[in-house]
């Protein structure tokens, strides 16, 4: 089987879904901006900052070189935290909006256009905040952007074969919880396995 590369593999959802693609026998590519442990002697562990696009095209490339075009492309990387109108410098929101949309911008133009041209491939985005919250405001506006940027991004590249989604995730992430990352990594191989004529675009855990 073709490889799946997770951007954002750190612990929680990346490696989650990086198990999850494992088991079923696709060779693994783990992004991420600090090393990650790799799943076993195959896995290809590569540094990126995914708010830096030469970075992270160098590595997609890297990936494809090693392993052959993905078949899946998951974009889990994210910058979270509490902040409220007003608290955060315009070079703070900047730094939020280029990890939380933009690096997921960057990708999808880095590898779906190879996706088209083969007429199949995933492509799929963590989400979350359903609804903003304004204790979370550098996040809920980027949450909003990467909904909007998988619509238009379905809209560009599904018509070729081309199955762009998210996974909005509504909760806080941790083991033994409803928002187990090892239950919502299922979403991820679920939509990857969809047949195309039953193809949705936002799976909502929690």
């Amino acid at each position: 089987m073709a490889g799946a590369v997770v951007i954002g593999a750190g612990p929680g959802i990346g490696r989650a879904v990086a198990r999850r693609f494992a088991r079923e026998g696709l060779a693994v590519a783990l992004v991420a901006r600090r090393r990650v442990e790799p799943l076993d002697a195959d896995t290809v562990v590569l540094a990126a900052d995914a708010a830096v696009p030469a970075q992270l095209r160098a590595a997609l490339d890297d990936a494809a070189a090693r392993l052959g075009p993905p078949d899946v492309v998951v974009y889990n990387a994210a910058l979270i935290r509490a902040d409220a109108v007003g608290e955060l410098s315009v070079e703070e929101h900047q730094r939020a909006w280029a990890v939380n949309v933009l690096g997921a911008l960057t990708a999808a133009a880095h590898v779906l256009p190879g996706m088209a041209e083969r007429g199949r491939g995933t492509f799929l985005v963590t989400g979350g905040m359903p609804e903003p919250k304004p204790e979370y405001v550098s996040l809920s506006l980027g949450k909003a952007a990467v909904r909007t940027a998988v619509d238009l991004l379905d809209r560009r590249y599904g018509p070729a074969g081309v199955h762009v989604a998210t996974v909005t995730v509504a909760g806080a992430v941790a083991p033994g919880t409803a928002f187990d990352p090892d239950d919502i990594a299922e979403h991820y191989w679920r939509l990857h396995t969809q047949p195309r004529g039953r193809w949705v675009r936002e799976v909502v855990h929690g």
